[in-house]
């Protein structure tokens, strides 16, 4: 593990060819290959995610700490915590991650979280999906001169699915400092 005293805040998520990640309220595939390396990306991680990817999701995951960003929802299950803010969940999720010998703290989306989340982020599993499907909700543009792909696995179309690529990219300048180029 990395470092287990500053967990490093990793955005987890698909984009297809459009950037497009969600369609009302839901993904817009269902894709086994993609679900199997979300479970292996963060498995035993806290997990960070906004009201309506909760909402999507329907229940905690097993073996993950949920945490919710949501300033209108009180209502929630044994096994979320909720959290008005970004920064109060992502504060949480880091004494998690310390408590559980963890290194990464994973933000699963959506579209919001991402973008509010992306000044922080030091890290992004992301899935790059052959497809255009239609959606309404995108990933934020990320800049190539403060990311570094570090790890890339093509996987073939197959049975149905798309073809896909598991990239890891890591941030070439520390996060705080991209943070604070943006006001953040």
């Amino acid at each position: 593990m990395a470092n287990a005293a500053q967990p490093v805040v990793t955005l987890v998520v698909a984009v297809a060819e459009n950037g497009v990640i969600g369609a009302e309220g839901g993904l817009p595939w269902h894709l086994p290959a993609d679900l199997k390396h979300f479970r292996a990306m963060t498995m035993g991680k806290p997990m960070v995610m906004g009201r309506r990817t909760f909402e999507s999701i329907g229940k905690p995951l097993p073996g993950r700490t949920s945490l919710v960003v949501s300033a209108t929802r009180t209502d929630w299950p044994e096994g979320v915590e909720c959290f008005a803010t970004l920064e109060g969940a992502l504060d949480r999720a880091r004494e998690i991650a310390r408590r559980d010998g963890m290194d990464e703290i994973a933000v699963i989306g959506g579209g919001a979280l991402y973008r509010a989340a992306l000044p922080f982020a030091g890290r992004i599993h992301l899935t790059r999906v052959a497809l255009w499907p239609d959606g309404d909700t995108h990933f934020p543009p990320l800049d190539p001169a403060e990311w570094a792909v570090t790890d890339r696995r093509e996987v073939p179309a197959s049975g149905g699915e798309p073809a896909m690529v598991f990239e890891t990219l890591e941030r070439t300048r520390p996060a705080e400092s991209a943070a604070s180029d943006r006001g953040g």
